[in-house]
């Protein structure tokens, strides 16, 4: 049985997002929703987000999953207004608590944080299977852009997250900590060895000028044509034109609120004792 799929489009961070819904029983999954953030006035906003859940409560959907394909540097995760709002379990690989050991000490984040995923209310191992409804979906460890990166395979379509983007934006940096070229390859490998029927579904795109968003593509298209990975490039070719092009990149202009709120699910910092909840800045850290 093949899912219903309707994707969500954050213009602001260039994200997708999905809802993977069973037709027979209307049991829903969100797959990497958005909070909007401002780095200039500090605000937050749950448009995104709520266009989500209008979805939700309009197909009449109930959400057994929030799922998270890594630990995002580029936007704020919604994952708990997503789950206060139409419930699911929030739920990332289980890497995430190498992230977490990693930027826990550079946020300096107070107890109760420890860097063993708990925040979150479940962490995949590489293999596992879960259910949507009827759905049957498994998890597959695509680390090399982070140390917690998963794509979530369901039916004939899998969410791969940064792991690969558009063919001709070739596939994701490698540049920050835990991430590994050579990693990243032999994740992709395990993707491109899924049946050719199936559809990978992209956590971003960054069209140029000459065609407009795309969402999914093909397996045999990457194959073919991506222009970092595509057309049978060694592992040591990719590796050597992955990191020339990572040294060339800035951060990402989210990193900061993104990294310290989405290793804790997409919890905000505790308020402070004027009420105000706080995004903390390193200063000659990153």
């Amino acid at each position: 049985m093949s899912p219903d799929i309707r994707h969500f489009f954050h213009e602001q961070s260039g994200t997708l997002s999905y809802v993977v819904s069973d037709p027979a029983s209307g049991a829903a999954a969100v797959i990497d929703p958005v909070l909007g953030f401002s780095v200039v006035s500090g605000r937050s906003d749950t448009k995104s987000a709520e266009e989500i859940v209008a979805y939700i409560k309009e197909k009449q959907l109930t959400v057994d999953w929030i799922l998270e394909t890594h630990a995002h540097a580029d936007h704020i995760s919604a994952a708990q207004f997503l789950k206060a709002e139409v419930g699911g379990s929030v739920a990332i690989g289980e890497g995430i608590c190498r992230v977490q050991a990693h930027f826990g000490p550079v946020f300096n984040l107070p107890a109760p944080f420890v860097a063993d995923g708990h925040q979150f209310d479940h962490l995949f191992t590489d293999g596992e299977e879960f259910a949507i409804g009827e759905l049957g979906g498994r998890v597959i460890h695509t680390p090399g852009h982070t140390n917690d990166s998963v794509s979530y395979v369901i039916s004939d379509a899998a969410f791969v997250g940064d792991t690969l983007f558009m063919t001709d934006s070739g596939t994701a940096r490698c540049d920050f900590p835990g991430g590994d070229a050579g990693l990243l390859y032999d994740s992709i490998q395990k993707l491109f060895a899924l049946p050719d029927e199936t559809v990978f579904y992209l956590c971003h795109d960054y069209p140029p000028d000459d065609r407009e968003l795309r969402f999914a593509t093909p397996l045999p298209e990457q194959k073919a044509r991506n222009i970092h990975v595509g057309g049978g490039v060694s592992r040591l070719e990719y590796v050597a034109r992955r990191e020339a092009r990572d040294v060339t990149l800035g951060l990402p202009a989210l990193i900061i609120p993104s990294i310290q709120v989405n290793i804790q699910a997409g919890h905000l910092p505790e308020p402070e004792s004027n009420g105000i909840t706080y995004i903390k800045i390193p200063l000659d850290t990153l």
